[in-house]
């Protein structure tokens, strides 16, 4: 069966459950429909503005000041940089990974987009800033001392390895 068919299957399937959820009064349906509502309200307030920035990010930062910072000739300084760019990312994984591509397709090394990847998740100023606010500092700075060290070091561990084995991630462009 084609792919295309099964998809508007499955996405008319949802549609009729979640209608018929609060026709019938439904709870989990009716939940379900919510949440989706919501999560997909929430995208669509932060995506079109993250793809705007990226874009421009695409087409503002040279390839050769990426290379330059966080290629293959940059020294432990270029994860510093990574770091410190996930921890100013709005948007979380959702604007990550089309960053981390971004970075790719301008020269980073696997294991520099790795660390941007990790530190995107861990390491947002805004998220820290609320952590803090409710486990406190201390709590707050302790868990940047330990995460930052092993996201660095498992980025550079599995960079190493996929580098070794000879990993080209494909343009898809």
């Amino acid at each position: 069966m084609n792919k295309k068919i099964i998809s508007f299957t499955l996405a008319g399937a949802y549609v009729v459950f979640i209608a018929i959820s609060f026709a019938a009064g439904f709870t989990p349906g009716k939940e379900i429909g919510i949440n989706f509502f919501d999560f997909s309200w929430a995208m669509l307030k932060i995506l079109p503005c993250a793809f705007i920035l990226i874009g421009l990010f695409e087409v503002w930062v040279k390839k050769e000041t990426i290379e330059k910072h966080m290629g293959e000739n940059s020294g432990f300084v270029a994860y510093i940089w990574a770091i410190l760019f996930a921890g100013t990312t709005v948007g979380g994984l959702y604007v990550a990974f089309p960053v981390a591509y971004t970075l790719h397709g301008k020269g980073a090394r696997l294991s520099i987009i790795f660390t941007y990847i990790a530190a995107s998740a861990i390491c947002r100023v805004p998220m820290t800033i609320f952590e803090a606010s409710f486990m406190g500092i201390k709590f707050s700075i302790i868990r940047l001392c330990v995460s930052i060290p092993l996201v660095i070091i498992s980025s550079m561990i599995l960079g190493a390895w996929l580098e070794k084995k000879g990993y080209k991630m494909s343009k898809g462009r």
